[in-house]
């Protein structure tokens, strides 16, 4: 228990130190007009008040990451807190809020533009489709998560596949829709119950105190369950709960309604630590599981239901579910909606005509559905889904990294707030794609030696680029 509250306040002083000095670094100006007033559209540039976009952030980030991705990563044991409050203060939040404030000063434009602008038009190119690909995923992955767990709670004819159709239905009214038509107003019930979720589960930790597992009761650097690859499955098995660069997509749909940069702090450096503080909950949650019942046959999905039933009652249980079933709904929907703003984006698209929104919109549905008909036809397509999506997630948010260390290179901005996560991301991506079963599998020590190399390159190139960066400033000066 000891540790889960200093892990828990150490995210809320994260918030107040560490994100105050992060905005200081960016120097919000409020004199400046954001996208939302410069480029209003009525469709994807609305001004929005500050709590429903700090809302719809937190619900477009918090998918099933923070949720499945730390019961997963609670099988390393204690070393999963440590991330979850390290990886959310130190680099998802700097990753979000600092990807945000860079599309606010150029007028709300998409990540892979950001990309391209600071990493060169070949990274834009790479980038734009990676980044297409990663958030069909997303809204592939995250229909089945959800439809089976509400098919939990409701009669058996509304089973797993109606609930499949149901979800993918709300994906295209959603994607095609103006933002404050559907997402802005269904969004504050979904978040009733996603919040309840959270709340329900910290007042049981707080207040009946279950067993929690000590940081000094095990070794902090895995237990008994995967103690030899803690490094790097533990980095990517979290993902959301500590940083992803699927919410770098998310950032730049939400600047686009921002209507104040000082604003930008609380709604996306704040969003992430609200997601780090589920992440934590669940990790918590799941050490006990794991403690009480071991792991043999536990799923992110089997966990967060007994966990819910056992903690919160059956009518509890039943909100809970209900909360872990929206937080995928909410980033699946607007993972398919940034699909279409980045394609728009690349082509130069304006997208105020609902016939531009359906051209670019109906392929992204096809292959999507395609994906997901796949999936479920195949025995292990999700966790195979899942597993690339995990990968392919963190490496966009090495690219992310790296893309805003530039723009604060070239803005004569202390860069090591991001040159630092950026080298340790490429380091956790470069040897999980070396060693992982699904990948190339390479022997251990070597991968990691390598994936060690590879980062160690990309630290000395960026220091050769940041040095010539301050010579030519220093002859123009």
């Amino acid at each position: 228990m000891v540790s889960f509250l200093i892990a828990l306040a150490a995210l809320i002083l994260g918030y107040l130190i560490y994100g105050k000095f992060i905005a200081s670094i960016m120097k919000p100006d409020p004199n400046r007009q954001t996208p939302c007033f410069t480029r209003q559209d009525g469709v994807d540039y609305i001004p929005m008040p500050a709590w429903k976009v700090f809302m719809i952030q937190f619900l477009n980030i918090a998918g099933l990451g923070p949720i499945y991705g730390a019961i997963m990563g609670a099988q390393f044991g204690t070393a999963s807190y440590l991330w979850i409050v390290l990886g959310t203060i130190f680099a998802g939040a700097v990753h979000d809020y600092t990807a945000a404030m860079v599309s606010l000063r150029h007028d709300g434009e998409s990540l892979p533009e950001t990309v391209g602008r600071y990493l060169g038009i070949n990274t834009k190119r790479v980038m734009t489709a990676f980044t297409v690909v990663l958030l069909i995923l997303v809204g592939a992955v995250f229909v089945s998560g959800p439809a089976s767990l509400l098919a939990q709670l409701t009669p058996s004819w509304l089973n797993e596949y109606v609930w499949i159709v149901i979800i993918f239905l709300y994906y295209i009214i959603a994607t095609l829709m103006p933002v404050d038509k559907i997402i802005g107003k269904i969004y504050p019930v979904f978040a009733f119950c996603l919040l309840f979720m959270a709340v329900g589960l910290l007042y049981y930790i707080l207040v009946m105190q279950p067993d929690l597992r000590e940081v000094w009761q095990e070794p902090v650097f895995g237990d008994k369950y995967n103690a030899d690859k803690i490094f790097p499955m533990m980095f990517i098995s979290i993902a959301c709960g500590a940083i992803s660069g699927f919410h770098a997509t998310q950032s730049p749909m939400m600047a686009r309604c921002l209507k104040d940069e000082r604003l930008a702090r609380p709604c996306f450096y704040g969003a992430m630590v609200t997601e780090g503080i589920v992440a934590l909950i669940w990790a918590a949650a799941a050490t006990w599981f794991y403690h009480q019942y071991g792991t043999e046959g536990a799923t992110g999905a089997s966990v967060a239901n007994a966990v819910s039933r056992e903690w919160l009652g059956t009518f509890g249980a039943v909100l809970a579910i209900i909360g872990i079933a929206v937080a995928p709904i909410t980033s699946g929907d607007t993972a398919l909606r940034s699909c279409r703003m980045v394609i728009a984006d690349f082509f130069h698209i304006k997208q105020k005509s609902i016939t531009k929104r359906l051209m670019i919109s109906v392929p992204i549905f096809v292959i999507t559905a395609g994906i997901l008909v796949w999936s479920i036809s195949n025995p292990k397509g999700f966790q195979t889904l899942w597993r690339y999506f995990g990968w392919s997630n963190q490496a966009l948010s090495v690219f992310t990294l790296w893309a805003v260390t530039a723009y604060l290179m070239k803005s004569s901005k202390w860069m090591w707030v991001t040159f630092v996560p950026a080298i340790w991301m490429t380091f956790v991506c470069t040897t999980y794609i070396l060693v992982a079963p699904e990948a190339l599998e390479l022997n251990y020590t070597l991968g990691v030696c390598i994936g060690g190399a590879v980062a160690l390159t990309a630290a000395i190139l960026g220091l050769v680029h940041y040095s010539k960066v301050r010579q030519q400033k220093a002859v123009k000066e």
